[in-house]
């Protein structure tokens, strides 16, 4: 199977500007540090597109990383996330993996700000979230991408399989 570069297809995202957004959690998965080894959480939130705000569909990012003398997350920083996001209180999760999964589709509201940070002699831009709380809009309606076509918008649930695994040949890869 062959595989054809268009840099025809590229498309400039525009930088989300400081403020508050409606999101929706499009992944969440434990990492760690190509660096250093130090393992974090890593969100995956998208600016939601079934409300009207600026940046519908763009990503925003965030990692919390465990403590170095602990090699624990921040407990009080974990439960805010996990309030904002709407998980229920005194719920038990039989591992990790599961309580991360509970954030899935699941909406919130944060507040970014634009920051610049040097590491190393170099100086980044990021967009930090500086606040999360519940949302404004419980009832989500957000559109999610198509899995064949990432320009057009559907209303499928890309959860919708429920975790169980799927089929994929070589022939459904791009490359």
């Amino acid at each position: 199977m062959s595989f054809k570069l268009d840099f025809s297809e590229n498309e400039d995202f525009p930088e989300v500007k400081d403020g508050d957004y409606e999101v929706v959690m499009s992944n969440v998965q434990e990492d760690a540090n190509p660096n250093t080894g130090t393992e974090f959480i890593n969100f995956d939130m998208i600016i939601r597109n079934d409300i009207k705000q600026g940046f519908q569909n763009s990503h925003v990012f965030q990692r919390i990383y465990r403590n170095k003398t602990t090699n624990k997350y921040p407990q009080k920083f974990i439960m805010r996330i996990a309030e904002a996001f709407s998980l229920e209180d005194g719920k038990s999760y039989d591992n990790f993996d599961n309580f991360m999964k509970d954030f899935l589709a699941k909406p919130a509201k944060l507040r970014v700000k634009n920051e610049s940070s040097d590491y190393d002699g170099k100086t980044y831009n990021n967009l930090n979230v500086k606040r999360w709380t519940k949302t404004d809009f419980p009832q989500l309606q957000h559109k999610w991408p198509d899995k064949t076509n990432p320009n057009k918008l559907k209303n499928d649930d890309p959860f919708a399989n429920n975790g169980e695994s799927i089929d994929i040949s070589d022939s459904d890869l791009p490359f």
